[in-house]
């Protein structure tokens, strides 16, 4: 048997507690990656129960070099065959036990059967038991781009921005938030300048980065980020508190080495 590493995370209602039920591949019998995975887990008190587990494929293993003198890196991935989730893994979650679920763009055509899926289940819900849901747009796939008329909340990168021209934060959510469904938000974080959203007021949001004294770990900072501004949106903050919220906890995450202790 083999399990594997989340490719989207959920938040469920109970206490705010981050679970992974998609994905993440490992080699049951005796495997080091296996045991400090699910451990770490443990240690975080991040939810399994809802790991999908594949019988095929192997543990994705990444090398990353963190350079001391500025704190940037470079990350070396062993890609695998480990079976991407699909829709009909994401059928068996009973979404009633949850407020908010996010992606982050990988097969695109399956996530968004389950995006559907969300909206359908929304429909037959009173607003306050509705579960929100975001996506990331972060690897500059065409297939990819699909996912930007989805979610309520969307998060785009850099690099995606860069793609259909635009090179600031600003441009970036002026221009792309069109593609978005009517009501839906667009982040847009960019390193050092801080980050712009814009909600469904049209009226642009900015917040200025966070920086550290000193870089020493830049490794996860866009996913920091996004999962603190996805916290403060979920207890109600409003999008310049949430926007400014992330930007202080990745500023933070790059203070330091891993990410205990950020927030």
């Amino acid at each position: 048997m083999f399990s594997a590493l989340p490719a989207s995370s959920v938040m469920i209602s109970d206490a705010m507690r981050w679970i992974s039920p998609m994905w993440l591949c490992i080699w049951h019998a005796a495997c080091p990656f296996q045991r400090f995975i699910l451990s770490d887990f443990q240690r975080c008190k991040v939810e399994v129960a809802h790991l999908v587990w594949q019988s095929q494929g192997e543990t994705p293993c990444a090398c990353c070099l963190i350079n001391c003198r500025n704190g940037s890196r470079t990350v070396t991935l062993y890609d695998t065959n480990l079976p991407d989730v699909t829709a009909a893994d994401f059928e068996k979650v009973d979404l009633s036990q949850y407020k908010w679920i996010h992606w982050e763009g990988r097969n695109a055509s399956e996530q968004v059967k389950m995006l559907q899926q969300v909206e359908k289940y929304n429909q037959s819900c009173p607003p306050s038991e509705r579960v929100t849901t975001s996506v990331e747009v972060e690897k500059t796939r065409p297939e990819l781009y699909q996912l930007f008329c989805y979610g309520d909340v969307v998060f785009v990168s850099k690099d995606v921005a860069k793609t259909f021209g635009f090179y600031s934060a600003p441009e970036a959510v002026k221009g792309l938030y069109r593609r978005l469904k009517p009501g839906a938000t667009l982040i847009c974080a960019w390193a050092e300048y801080g980050a712009d959203a814009m909600g469904p007021d049209k009226l642009l949001v900015h917040s200025d980065a966070f920086s550290p004294e000193t870089v020493v770990d830049t490794l996860g900072a866009g996913d920091t980020f996004n999962a603190a501004v996805i916290l403060a949106l979920s207890k109600g903050n409003t999008l310049p508190a949430a926007l400014t919220y992330g930007c202080q906890v990745a500023g933070r995450k790059c203070g330091v080495h891993g990410y205990d202790g950020i927030v």
